[in-house]
């Protein structure tokens, strides 16, 4: 099996920014739907992840912060690429507006 990165894009605001101005009963559709996507993963599901915060560049020791789309992130796990995208078709991240994925598949570490 063939581990690989998710992660969640929101082109437009942030995470936060969305869980705020959502009602109660939009915060708890969502909450259901994540959970049953990850229930639906079964095995598939390696780490269910976490939302993410403000990010920050660092360069040569030095920091700043940086405007990011990445608003969450997943690990799954499947025999292909193709396998994945299916896994990702109906995904409940697609309920956020100008919401995208990337997937990156984890490659091995040569000599180890």
């Amino acid at each position: 099996m063939k581990k690989f990165l998710v992660l969640y894009m929101l082109a437009g605001g942030s995470w936060r920014e969305q869980i705020h101005e959502a009602t109660p009963e939009q915060r708890k559709e969502g909450r259901d739907a994540w959970m049953g996507w990850a229930k639906e993963m079964g095995a598939g599901l390696v780490e269910f992840g976490n939302p993410l915060g403000n990010s920050m560049q660092v360069v040569a020791g030095s920091s700043k912060p940086n405007q990011s789309q990445v608003a969450g992130f997943s690990i799954l796990q499947a025999d292909s690429s193709e396998a994945i995208s299916g896994m990702l078709k109906a995904h409940p991240h697609f309920m956020s507006p100008d919401s995208s994925i990337e997937v990156h598949e984890f490659l091995p570490v040569p000599g180890m």
